[in-house]
């Protein structure tokens, strides 16, 4: 294990925040997507919350990992 993140390369620096936020995009999605259904199971009060997360999990999955193009460098 590295001791320090400035040790790693600058191309495993990249990969690893590009992996960490493809993660973190699926589970805010997934997230949201419990949460509709929380809503319309009657667990949580709805106040038009099952469409705007069900919107909210359609645009972070159609950008998805694939709009985390690398710009500039680490």
């Amino acid at each position: 294990m590295f001791a320090s993140w400035d040790l790693l390369s600058d191309d495993l620096q990249i990969a690893l925040s590009q992996e960490a936020l493809c993660r973190a995009v699926d589970t805010v999605a997934g997230q949201a997507e419990v949460l509709a259904r929380e809503m319309e199971a009657g667990t949580l009060a709805d106040r038009g919350g099952p469409d705007a997360l069900r919107l909210l999990a359609a645009i972070l999955r159609i950008g998805g990992c694939d709009g985390l193009a690398v710009s500039g460098t680490a």
